[in-house]
């Protein structure tokens, strides 16, 4: 079987979560006897062999309200759909929807639903006839979580077709840290800290996250860029916070060492651009209890109240400073806490276990491939 995943961007354009998701499935799949080939848009239009699939590159024209167009994609999409068995899309993307009418190749598809469109509000009017209409002529949705099923309208309108697979991780492409680098660590930000790692966005809550740090004793390392960075490293001279070290983006081999010394997790998002947390899945990965804000989405079914971690109403300092400071002073519920999201990783959320789902999802669609 042959399937075509279509997203906006892809490794190594790009490396965020849904990047993650896709290179976790088509490795899987890949395990399973599938072939994968990934086409997205970028100003560079080389193909990348990754090894167990491939990523293709249509020129990008042209970006509006973060959406990316191209036109030399529909010729491109065409030419590789139809040695495809299926088409795996992954939504958010409009030019996506705009693709698979105008294109017409009739194959069998499924859609990866990463999160509701939750800032474009006014443009969102207008889509939302394409976005009905798509979703509708597609034979399967994947929603990340059961939560975001339960709290998603748009979801929630095509029930019947949905399918739950949550992410998972393969914990063996993560390294063992090397002496040196735990090392460094710590002695750059001391034996004890919260973490927080991913790009630094708007719906990410990390300026509540600050206002929270106000008056602690406790330590944060904040790992990653984006744009709002300047704003919060402002915000966090204004407060004059000197417990909170930004350390900017880092490699593959210093988040793993960062994530092996950390205390905990901390995941302050207070928006539904936050779907699921895949650094939160990290931190059970590695074993660590889990601060994080109950926004209707994935996030809550990684961490669990009062089993994993501690979960707490969003946008509120008070509330993510008490949960810190009970974290903090208690080492044995810390412990306790990861210990019990360490053992939820392993029994549902490991990458085998999300690609099996995904591959009898596809031979559901493809009978017979």
């Amino acid at each position: 079987m042959r399937v075509l995943h279509f997203y906006k961007t892809y490794k190594p354009d790009s490396m965020g979560g849904a990047e993650e998701l896709i290179g976790q499935i088509c490795s899987g799949a890949a395990k399973r006897g599938i072939t994968s080939e990934v086409l997205t848009v970028s100003k560079d239009t080389t193909s990348v062999d990754f090894g167990d699939h491939v990523h293709h590159r249509a020129k990008l024209d042209v970006e509006i309200a973060s959406s990316a167009f191209s036109m030399a994609a529909f010729r491109r999409f065409r030419e590789l759909a139809q040695h495809a068995d299926l088409i795996h899309y992954h939504f958010p993307w409009p030019f996506a929807d705009v693709v698979h009418f105008a294109t017409r190749v009739g194959k069998p598809s499924v859609v990866t639903y990463h999160s509701d469109i939750v800032r474009q509000k006014v443009l969102l009017q207008f889509y939302k006839p394409l976005r009905d209409r798509f979703l509708g002529s597609v034979d399967a949705i994947v929603a990340t979580s059961p939560n975001y099923l339960a709290t998603s309208d748009v979801l929630q309108r095509f029930r019947d077709k949905v399918v739950v697979i949550p992410i998972g991780l393969d914990e063996t492409s993560y390294a063992t840290p090397t002496e040196e680098k735990l090392r460094y660590w710590r002695e750059r930000v001391g034996p004890k800290f919260f973490l927080f790692v991913g790009n630094l966005r708007y719906y990410k809550g990390l300026h509540v996250l600050l206002d929270a740090m106000q008056g602690t004793e406790f330590k944060v390392v904040i790992v990653g860029a984006g744009p709002v960075e300047r704003d919060l490293r402002a915000q966090a001279e204004r407060l004059g916070l000197k417990n909170v070290e930004f350390v900017g983006p880092v490699d593959d081999d210093d988040k793993v060492a960062l994530l092996s010394l950390c205390y905990a997790l901390t995941f302050p998002s207070h928006l539904r651009s936050e779907a699921f947390g895949i650094s939160l899945l990290e931190g059970a990965m590695f074993g660590k209890p889990m601060i994080s804000t109950e926004i209707g989405t994935g996030t809550s079914y990684v961490n669990v109240d009062g089993e994993t971690g501690i979960v707490v109403a969003a946008s509120d300092p008070g509330a993510l400073r008490g949960a810190m400071g009970t974290l903090w002073a208690d080492e044995a519920l810390a412990t306790r806490f990861g210990v019990a999201a360490r053992a939820r990783f392993l029994a549902m959320f490991t990458a085998d276990k999300m690609a099996d789902a995904y591959v009898r999802l596809y031979r559901r669609l493809c009978p017979g491939r």
